[in-house]
């Protein structure tokens, strides 16, 4: 598994967000937010895309899960409102370990498995700032994301 350090700037983003069990719904978020972008130009090979689960499950109610499918926009980007579902938002920055994974449930599974183990013996805790799932470029269309974990020194 590849892991490395990454500090990420702050971001603007515009998001849809799906609130219920995570799983194929969230999917259905992202295709909604990509049909957008994808309507006013902004869909590009050097988009960032952004799947930010904001809660728990095993904490909070399956019902009660918020899935955030994200999009940087520019700071001088005007938001229309052709999208009422779409929101606006800035994710905040800081630094984070990555791990590039293969876009499937076993591959990301494993990522769990081996993402708290290096944190631990590489002296690191997690931030409390949400995981971030990110979708660039190439890695989108080879079916990859990376998952950033907000991370501070022990």
């Amino acid at each position: 598994m590849e892991f490395h350090l990454e500090n990420l700037p702050t971001s603007r983003i515009a998001y849809v967000r799906q609130v219920g069990p995570y799983g194929p719904a969230n999917s259905q978020a992202m295709e909604t937010l990509k049909s957008w972008a994808r309507s006013k130009g902004l869909l590009t090979r050097s988009t960032v895309l952004f799947g930010i689960p904001q809660d728990n499950p095993e904490t909070t109610l399956p019902s009660q899960c918020r899935y955030d499918a994200c999009i940087v926009i520019s700071e001088d980007y005007c938001l229309d409102e052709s999208t009422p579902q779409l929101e606006e938002a800035e994710l905040p920055g800081g630094q984070y370990l990555v791990c590039k994974v293969k876009h499937t449930a076993e591959d990301v599974k494993q990522a769990w498995t081996e993402i708290f183990p290096y944190l631990q013996s590489n002296g690191c805790t997690m931030d409390n700032k949400p995981i971030l799932e990110r979708y660039t470029g190439d890695l989108l269309l080879l079916d990859f994301c990376e998952i950033c974990v907000p991370i501070k020194s022990l």
